[in-house]
């Protein structure tokens, strides 16, 4: 959530940043400037009424110690009373007004941030490896198939479609990925594992970003009188794991920290009609291993590069061709200030598969969480968040079955995962 008072300051510069986004949501501006305007004014008016009835209460003490009548001043302040109480209503109405608003205005883009409107303005940041050399690659459904890998018709009749099965060394390696994942990152990347629950409340959606705007796509549950879900199937490891720290004011010493997670998560994926939902690319439900910082403000930027390399030391220790492109002001999610998608070579779908978003939040979302830090001055101050995927399974599992395929159909295993898996190959 954007700061109103820096809003206040300077409303340009938030509506030009906004703009580079496209849409409209730089319009807004103005009405969380209208909403602010007219809760600012209220409360003056209503400081005012109180200050009056303040001192016409203690008239009405004075005048009842000479035991004179007081009927008429005492109209005088259950007047000022109905009166502090419509603006009371007109004050709630304005703060409520302004938190939706704010609410559903995006983070700025950083700086920095390439601007474009779309997909197709995003810079390569840097390529890694060579793309395998296979003569006619087989997308991972046909080698899943004939190995006995994955069933999506066994998903389809337990869930409908959008779920898969995993069966005998499919489930595995899909269990011996996420044994990696995890080591790695708790160990030579210094995340502290966490294990967290799969089910969030709403104010956790909110507080992260997914709420209000991708509800749809989300699995809700517990609906209440107002008809809105209170808890909701996680749709990311992000959404738990970042808000252990909710309603929290940490010392500056304690900063930063490193969290790393694996969840199945879940998503209705409402939008994603016409897209490439082949096999496993996009799934209602999916594992993934999640990477979170919490840093100082004065660190975000220099974490957004370590952690980008900390969900990229996965795919080398893989030896999987991979590039890292850069998000353009148009195609940043909602609530990022600048973001690394990492997207690995699938040869068999002749295409790359986003395996990983990096993104740093700036105060975005500790902001909406009331997430905050005491600094050396004893001031408290807004954190700032980082999140990444380290990775998402499907489209990893997806490349390294495509990238490792041999010539007779079966699948070669990357060393690093061996250990894990306790087979070379799969025939």
């Amino acid at each position: 959530m954007l700061d109103i008072r820096e809003i206040r300051e300077n409303p340009a510069t938030f509506r030009d940043r906004l703009k580079a986004r496209g849409g409209a949501h730089w319009t807004l501006i103005d009405e969380v400037l209208a909403c602010d305007e007219t809760r600012r004014r209220v409360e003056t008016e209503k400081q005012s009424l109180q200050s009056e009835r303040k001192q016409t209460s203690k008239q009405i003490g004075i005048l009842k110690g000479k035991g004179e009548d007081t009927s008429a001043i005492e109209a005088q302040v259950r007047a000022i009373n109905e009166k502090i109480a419509g603006l009371d209503a007109q004050a709630d109405a304005a703060s409520e007004s302004q938190q939706e608003l704010l609410m559903s205005i995006p983070n700025l883009p950083h700086p920095e941030c390439p601007v474009g409107d779309d997909e197709a303005s995003n810079p390569i940041v840097r390529v890694w490896n060579d793309k395998p050399d296979i003569a006619e690659p087989k997308d991972h459904l046909v080698l899943a198939e004939a190995l006995g890998l994955i069933s999506l018709e066994d998903g389809t009749r337990i869930a409908g479609s959008g779920f898969a099965v995993y069966r005998g060394k499919g489930a595995r390696l899909e269990r011996a990925l996420i044994a990696f994942l995890l080591d790695l990152q708790s160990g030579a990347n210094g995340y502290e594992e966490v294990n967290v629950p799969h089910v969030v409340k709403r104010e956790c959606m909110e507080g992260t970003g997914q709420l209000p705007k991708f509800e749809d796509d989300m699995y809700g549950t517990d609906a209440g009188e107002d008809g809105r879900n209170q808890l909701f199937l996680a749709p990311t490891a992000e959404v738990p794991v970042t808000n252990l720290y909710r309603d929290m004011i940490l010392s500056e010493d304690e900063l930063p920290k490193k969290m790393c997670a694996y969840t199945p998560c879940f998503r209705r994926e409402a939008g994603s009609a016409g897209r490439d939902n082949r096999g496993i690319i996009r799934m209602h439900q999916f594992d993934k291993v999640e990477l979170v910082q919490i840093v100082h403000p004065d660190h975000g930027l220099r974490t957004l590069e370590e952690l980008t390399g900390h969900a990229e030391s996965a795919l080398q220790k893989l030896g999987l061709h991979y590039r890292v492109i850069e998000l353009c002001t148009g195609d940043l999610g909602f609530g990022s200030s600048k973001t690394y998608d990492i997207e690995v070579w699938a040869p068999g779908h002749g295409k790359y598969l986003e395996v990983s978003s990096c993104s740093w939040f700036a105060d975005y979302q500790a902001r909406r969480m009331k997430l905050r830090f005491k600094d050396a001055e004893g001031k408290n101050r807004v954190c700032h968040t980082l999140n990444g995927s380290g990775t998402a399974l499907p489209r990893l599992y997806v490349a390294l079955l495509e990238q490792c395929q041999q010539p007779d159909g079966s699948i070669r295993i990357p060393d690093a995962l061996v250990p894990y898996f306790g087979f070379h190959e799969i025939r």
